[in-house]
């Protein structure tokens, strides 16, 4: 195909068609390994989405008493996103250990907005809605805060630089993991509502957050499977399931706490290093 400049009228043929090798053209559109884990986080949190429609929220509007098939729905989706956590964390490690495609750091914003931005701000949304002493439209305020700090965060990682090991502000994931927690721990409502602001707050936030990197990684993907593990017993009913996931839930809620508090000691402690070190050097 030839193609005609219209401000020269000079013809011109593509580099692909002229070299007579297409191979090189789509090398962009290739999905690597990374990319392919990517795509599985996009596909559990749509899924966990799903189960959340067809297990919580559609029951409830039909005004069914089966509560089984509601506690089963909710451990599904919150797995789903535990799922999604992981092939998060994993894509990034595949990825320095091989390739990703040029389209990987676009897919993995994309399928993070899905997974930790959607599932968890329709989890809240339809929270408010089955809750008993839950206002609905007080609730998707609440989950459309956590949907635009997502938005935001994921957005300002693609642009901003921050130093090598280093997140600024929490990680979406641990972000969305903290939110569902906060929710299945069956606080009051306000109390519930007011924390989710709280995580929606974190993510946005210039607290500095350590990139699961080495032991970190391993001591999160434990912490994740055991998380999983947590949700089957309370799903199934297991003796001790009920406070099982009551006291994951509260670790996590307490992690997500405890590191803006240690990131702020650190600063301080820095900020305060550097004042003694001028002070040294403006001494005779």
């Amino acid at each position: 195909m030839t193609v005609t400049d219209p401000e020269t009228q000079a013809g011109w043929v593509p580099e692909a068609e002229a070299d007579g090798d297409t191979e090189d053209m789509p090398l962009s559109l290739r999905l690597s390994i990374a990319d392919t884990l990517t795509l599985g986080n996009a596909t559990c949190g749509f899924m966990a989405v799903y189960f959340t429609t067809t297990g919580i929220l559609i029951p409830h509007l039909q005004g069914s008493a089966e509560t089984g098939m509601a506690r089963n729905s909710a451990a599904t989706a919150v797995i789903l996103m535990l799922l999604a956590a992981i092939f998060d964390l994993c894509d990034g490690l595949v990825a320095r250990k091989l390739r990703s495609s040029p389209m990987g750091a676009e897919l993995d914003n994309l399928s993070d907005l899905i997974s930790f931005g959607l599932a968890p701000a329709y989890f809240v949304l339809v929270y408010g809605m089955v809750a008993d002493d839950a206002q609905q439209k007080v609730a998707a305020l609440a989950a459309i805060v956590v949907l635009l700090a997502v938005v935001l965060r994921l957005a300002r990682f693609s642009c901003v630089t921050m130093k090598d090991g280093m997140f600024q502000g929490m990680p979406s994931p641990f972000g969305a993991l903290t939110v569902v927690s906060i929710v299945l721990l069956e606080l009051p409502f306000v109390a519930t509502l007011l924390a989710v602001i709280g995580v929606a707050w974190l993510m946005v936030s210039r607290v500095e957050y350590p990139k699961p990197r080495g032991i970190l990684a391993v001591a999160m993907l434990s912490w994740i499977v055991g998380a999983m593990g947590m949700l089957v017993a309370w799903a199934f009913n297991a003796p001790g399931g009920e406070l099982l996931l009551q006291t994951g839930c509260v670790l996590q809620v307490v992690l997500g706490a405890v590191i803006p508090l240690f990131a702020t000691a650190r600063r301080v402690n820095t900020f305060r290093g550097n004042r003694r070190e001028a002070r040294a050097a403006q001494l005779p």
